[in-house]
């Protein structure tokens, strides 16, 4: 027979499996208690000591009136310098849209492989959201946050937790980027319409449950990014000497 001590750490294991599998996500509220001891079919007072251990563990904090709430699982001390260098030194944004490739192509690939009916209804929301956003009048912050979300939600699917707790470790510099793209590409139309159907390509595949073809259309998104900013980096490089030794001419 199992104490009351013993079932405590079961209620806790559980729900660091709900943690670690993300259908529990930082910042995310907890259901309440009510519902949580109907889903794990124990005592109020047990699912209290199993939150208990929780907090002390440092995965869940609790506030008054509020309830209780997952606790950033990684540190974001780096962050900040992070997303300093993003703007300011263009070759980290490309390592970025580097490490972005490998992650999110492998990450596709598994949800095709992996993903549930379920997982495919809440990316096909998240696609649909980022569609409807191409047809009102967005603004690019707004907008970059849905291109992440359907991204995120793939990788979601994938259902390898350390994968997506990577992901979300790097969320900041991963919207950042996203938001780069689309302050730099969305007002092209040509680029625009290129990006639409790669996400297009990218949805239908890992719906469609073809693991290599996801692969193969998110590293070539990922790579199409990182080549058009680099060309219009280099675009505007040409541009500037090209008005400087303009000026100069005129001034001698």
């Amino acid at each position: 027979m199992q104490t009351h001590r013993q079932v405590a750490d079961v209620v806790a294991e559980r729900i660091e499996g709900l943690i670690t599998d993300s259908v529990f996500k930082p910042g995310q509220a907890l259901p309440s208690e009510r519902r949580l001891t109907e889903k794990l079919g124990v005592s109020r007072s047990a699912l209290r000591e199993g939150l208990k251990l929780l907090r002390a563990r440092g995965l869940i904090e609790t506030s008054q009136g509020k309830g209780s709430f997952v606790a950033n699982l990684m540190s974001h001390t780096m962050q900040t310098p992070m997303l300093h260098l993003l703007g300011s030194q263009p070759r980290t944004l490309y390592d970025l849209l580097e490490v972005r490739e490998l992650l999110e192509s492998e990450a596709a690939r598994l949800a095709a492989e992996r993903g549930t009916p379920a997982d495919f209804v809440l990316i096909g929301r998240r696609y649909k959201e980022l569609r409807a956003a191409h047809d009102t009048e967005t603004s690019r912050s707004e907008h970059a946050r849905l291109d992440h979300a359907f991204h995120l939600s793939i990788c979601e699917a994938s259902h390898n937790p350390m994968l997506v707790h990577t992901l979300s470790a790097l969320n900041d510099v991963m919207l950042s980027s996203v938001m780069t793209s689309v302050d730099h590409l969305y007002h092209r139309k040509p680029l625009k319409l290129q990006i639409d159907r790669q996400h297009a390509r990218l949805f239908n595949a890992v719906t469609g449950k073809l693991p290599e073809q996801a692969r193969k259309a998110a590293q070539h998104h990922v790579r199409s990014i990182r080549s058009n900013l680099h060309d219009i980096e280099q675009e505007e490089q040409r541009e500037i000497r090209a008005t400087l030794r303009l000026e100069v001419g005129e001034g001698g």
